[in-house]
C-alpha cells in the first residue's frame, strides 16, 4: 500500500551511521565512539519502526569483530592482486572496491537480521558512494576482490563463493524482472577462484560459474560454465570456450 509521507531525512541519518560504521570497524577500539553509534543507530530503529531495537543493535555490534576480521582478509587480496597498490594503507584509504565490500559486509550482517529497509539504505549509500551495487542479501564469501568498481551490479540472490576476482561493469544479475520471482534464485552462483573481467555480464539463477573458471572482458553468459573453463569474446555474439591449461 502506498505511503502518503515519508521522511526522506532518513537518507542523511543513515548516510552519517553507515560513515561512522565505517570508520570505527578501523579505529582502536579506546578511540571509537560506540554510544553515538548506538544512539544513531537506535534513532534510525525508532523511525523505522523496528521492534527491540536494542537487541538489534547488540546482536549487530557483537558480529563487528568477524566483520573487520573478512575485510582484513580482503585487503590483503587487493594488495597482492594489484600491481598498482604499494602500500596496504592504500587499500583501506583509497580503493573504492574495498569500501563497497565493506559497507555490503555490514549492511548483509542487517539484512540477515530483517532489518531490511536499514541494510538497503546502507546498500544505496554505497552504490552512490563507489559506483558498485551489491545488494545486502548477496551472499558472498571470504577474500573478495573488486577492481576499478565501476558499474558493477550484484543482485540479491547471488552467491559468490571463496577468492573470487570482478572487474569494472560486471553484472551478476537475473534475466526476468517479475515480482512472481521475489522468492527464487535469480541470479548466478560463482564458485571459488573465479576471475571475471570488465564489463561480462552473468544472468540467471540456475548459471553457475565452475570453480577456477575465467570469463573474460564483455563476454554475456546465461548458462553454467563447468569448472577450469576460460570464456572470451572473440567477436560481437562469438565467444570461444575452452579448458583451462593445468
Amino acid at each position: 500500500m502506498i505511503q502518503p509521507y515519508f521522511n526522506l531525512e532518513l537518507r542523511d541519518k543513515v548516510e552519517a551511521l553507515t560513515k561512522a560504521l565505517l570508520y570505527a570497524l578501523f579505529q582502536d577500539p579506546k578511540k571509537a565512539k560506540y554510544k553515538d553509534l548506538n544512539l544513531k543507530f537506535l534513532n534510525i530503529c525508532e523511525i523505522l519502526g523496528y521492534s527491540e531495537s536494542d537487541m538489534l543493535w547488540n546482536d549487530f555490534f557483537s558480529s563487528l569483530p568477524a566483520v573487520r576480521k573478512s575485510l582484513d582478509e580482503d585487503a590483503l587480496v587487493f594488495y597482492n592482486s594489484d600491481p598498482a597498490c604499494k602500500l596496504i594503507d592504500e587499500v583501506y584509504l583509497a580503493y573504492p572496491g574495498f569500501h563497497a565490500i565493506a559497507i555490503y559486509r555490514l549492511s548483509h550482517v542487517l539484512y540477515n537480521k530483517n532489518a531490511v529497509v536499514l541494510s538497503r539504505m546502507m546498500s544505496e549509500y554505497a552504490h552512490g558512494l563507489t559506483g558498485t551495487d551489491i545488494h545486502p542479501g548477496a551472499v558472498i564469501g571470504k577474500s573478495f576482490f573488486i577492481d576499478h568498481a565501476t558499474g558493477i551490479v550484484i543482485g540479491e540472490t547471488t552467491i559468490i563463493h571463496d577468492r573470487v576476482k570482478i572487474y569494472q561493469g560486471v553484472t551478476l544479475g537475473g534475466i526476468q524482472v517479475k515480482k512472481s520471482l521475489a522468492k527464487s534464485k535469480r541470479h548466478p552462483t560463482i564458485e571459488d577462484d573465479v576471475i571475471i573481467y570488465a564489463n561480462a555480464t552473468i544472468l540467471g539463477g540456475d548459471v553457475v560459474i565452475g570453480k577456477n573458471s575465467v570469463i573474460g572482458a564483455n563476454v554475456s553468459l546465461t548458462s553454467s560454465i563447468p569448472p577450469n573453463t576460460v570464456v572470451t569474446s572473440e567477436a560481437k555474439n562469438n565467444f570461444r570456450i575452452k579448458n583451462k591449461i593445468g
